[in-house]
């Protein structure tokens, strides 16, 4: 499995919260919890920290399941363990065996879920319905493959800050068509609404995306808003943002810093460059834009 070229990256040239992150595959991917290595196949090795979980799922499941379980995991969980006996295993190669181990598990995660979406699509074909339903695939927020050496989401950062969005509607959207204006989850409500007939109430802060689906973006929106309260959970700071098309500006109010990224020439968010002088006028013009987002979405005062 390839893996991200930020998989061991050290947080530099970013805001100092970065560093105590609590999300790491490295340092904090739990390995029965996480890595799926149970604490009672393990005999005398003593694996690194963190080891402060268990699996709460493998209690729950029935005889057959747990044979499955088993029947999977065992094997492979036991190559490791000698493997990992023997002392042979870099500290990068131990990192590069979780990183494999969370990515499997993933993956077949998205094969079951590709599978039943599969299933679905075939009740609708084979009903004579698909001419007349409209489907979509989204989620709640991205997640992280490794990228920055993390697992979760939270972060602003693009991987966990995009999602998938995938429209079917028969006779309205162009099959294979790709539109990249920028959306948000607070505009499913008013798409439905429209979608159905109904009037979209004048305090929602999304826009329906119905245009879009026939094609007609003109007037849409050039920036995105983000806001992260929580403070706890991996340890990600309170952060806030705004993202273009090419840019992103970060604020982090605890620490007070901003961060400031040019998406084309570094796609992989590596370096903050908020205090070079070329990117003035774009650090005003997101700093202008961050504040308008905010009164209009009447968004509280930073918690410090």
């Amino acid at each position: 499995i390839p893996e991200p070229e930020t998989l061991f990256d050290d947080y530099k040239n970013r805001s100092a919260t970065l560093a105590g992150n609590e999300m790491e595959i490295d340092r904090h991917f739990d390995w029965a919890y996480d890595a799926k290595v149970r604490k009672d196949e393990r005999g005398e090795v003593k694996l690194p920290k963190p080891d402060r979980y268990g699996t709460p799922e493998y209690n729950r499941m029935t005889p057959a399941q747990k044979a499955k379980w088993n029947a999977h995991f065992r094997p492979r969980n036991q190559a490791f363990l000698k493997e990992f006996a023997g002392g042979k295993m870099s500290h990068k190669e131990l990192v590069r065996w979780k990183y494999r181990r969370y990515m499997r598990n993933y993956l077949g995660t998205v094969k079951a879920v590709d599978e039943s979406v599969g299933r679905m699509l075939k009740y609708l074909d084979d009903n004579d319905l698909a001419k007349n339903t409209i489907v979509i695939y989204s989620s709640d927020q991205g997640f992280f493959l490794g990228e920055h050496g993390w697992y979760d989401k939270r972060w602003m950062f693009e991987e966990s800050f995009r999602m998938p969005f995938l429209v079917r509607w028969p006779g309205v959207i162009q099959p294979g068509s790709k539109p990249e204006q920028l959306i948000q989850n607070i505009d499913y409500a008013p798409t439905f609404l429209e979608i159905a007939g109904l009037k979209i109430p004048g305090e929602v802060q999304g826009r329906s995306l119905v245009p879009l689906f026939k094609g007609n973006a003109g007037g849409w929106r050039t920036s995105l808003y983000y806001s992260y309260y929580e403070f706890g959970e991996h340890r990600v700071p309170q952060h806030f943002g705004v993202r273009t098309a090419r840019h992103k500006l970060m604020y982090f109010p605890r620490s007070n810093e901003w961060n400031l990224f040019d998406l084309k020439l570094d796609p992989h968010e590596m370096k903050s460059v908020h205090a070079e002088r070329e990117y003035i006028k774009v650090r005003r013009e997101l700093t202008q834009e961050f504040h308008r987002l905010r009164e209009q979405f009447d968004a509280p005062g930073f918690a410090k």
